[in-house]
C-alpha cells in the first residue's frame, strides 16, 4: 500500500489508456504511486479502458479515470475539482509527484498538395499544435493555481524525432513537437524556484495507435528497426521504466532537458 510518510504521491496522466500513458501508469502504480487517468475514448474502446484500470486497481493503488477531451479547458477544470474533491474525501496530504503530457491527436495532411483540399488548413494547423504543443502549458497552470503540483513533482511531456527532423506527412505533428520542447524549457525555468523540473521525453520509433495513422508507418518501424544499434524498436514499457527511474528525488537538479530513450536510435545518420 501508499506509504503514509509524507503527502500521498500520485501520478496525473494525459492519454493514459494505451501506448505511452498505460504503460507508465502501470509502471508507476507497480512503484507505490495513485493514479489519475485522463483519456478520450468511444465507448466501443470502454471494455478495454476498463481492463487498464482493473490491472491498475490490482497493485493495491487509488486510481481514478476521466474519459475527456484533455484539450477542452472546461472539462479539464471539471475533472481537476473532481481530483480535489477525491483527496478531500480521503483526508490527509496527497500532490501529484508526475504529471506527463501524452496527448496524440492532431493532422497528418501534407504542407502542399496538387489538389488544394488535401492540403493542411489553417484550422488543422492550429488545433495540431494547441494540442500537441501547448496543451502541456495550459494543464500545469491550473495545477500550480491550485497548488496539486510542490516540491519534488516532476513534469513530462512525449515528443519524437519528429521536433527536429522530417517525417512524410507529419509536418504540423513535427511542428506541435518542436513548441512541446520550447515550452518544457519556458516551464522548467519558471517552475524551478518552486523544486518543480520539467522534461521532455523523446522516444523511439514505437508501435502504437499514433504511428498506425502515420501513412507509411510501416516502411518508418523497418527503417527505425534496421538502424537502432539496440537491434529492435522501442517499446511503451522501455518509456515507462525510464520515466519510473526519473522521477526519483536524486534527479532534482535535472531540468529543462530533451532526453533520448530510443537505444540509441537518434544519433545514428
Amino acid at each position: 500500500m501508499t506509504s503514509t510518510a509524507g503527502p500521498t504521491r500520485w501520478a496525473l496522466i494525459a492519454g493514459s489508456s494505451s501506448g505511452f500513458g498505460e504503460a507508465v501508469a502501470r509502471e508507476l502504480a507497480k512503484e507505490g504511486l495513485n493514479i489519475f487517468g485522463v483519456h478520450f475514448d468511444r465507448r466501443s474502446a470502454m471494455d478495454r479502458v476498463n481492463e487498464v484500470i482493473a490491472a491498475l486497481k490490482a497493485t493495491g493503488r487509488d486510481v481514478v479515470f476521466f474519459n475527456i477531451n484533455a484539450a477542452d479547458s472546461a472539462k479539464r477544470a471539471e475533472a481537476l475539482d473532481q481530483m480535489q474533491a477525491h483527496w478531500k474525501e480521503l483526508g490527509g496530504e496527497h500532490y501529484i509527484k508526475v504529471f506527463l503530457h501524452s496527448v496524440a491527436f492532431g493532422s497528418l495532411k501534407p504542407y502542399v498538395s496538387d489538389t488544394p483540399e488535401d492540403e493542411i488548413t489553417q484550422a488543422q494547423m492550429e488545433m495540431t499544435v494547441d494540442v500537441m504543443g501547448c496543451n502541456l502549458v495550459y494543464w500545469i497552470q491550473e495545477l500550480m493555481r491550485r497548488k496539486m503540483l510542490g516540491k519534488g513533482s516532476r513534469i513530462y511531456a512525449m515528443t519524437s524525432a519528429g521536433g527536429h527532423s522530417v517525417i512524410p506527412s507529419y509536418g504540423a505533428v513535427s511542428a506541435a513537437k518542436a513548441v512541446l520542447e520550447s515550452n518544457i524549457r519556458q516551464l522548467a525555468y519558471e517552475l524551478m524556484p518552486h523544486g518543480i523540473t520539467a522534461n521532455a521525453i523523446q522516444a523511439g520509433i514505437t508501435l502504437t495507435a499514433a504511428l498506425a495513422k502515420i501513412p507509411g508507418s510501416d516502411k518508418l518501424a523497418d527503417f527505425a528497426s534496421a538502424r537502432n544499434p539496440g537491434g529492435r524498436l522501442t517499446t511503451p514499457q522501455d518509456i515507462a521504466e525510464a520515466i519510473a527511474a526519473l522521477m526519483s528525488d536524486k534527479t532534482h537538479w535535472m531540468t529543462g532537458n530533451t532526453i533520448r530513450v530510443d537505444g540509441g536510435e537518434d544519433i545514428v545518420t
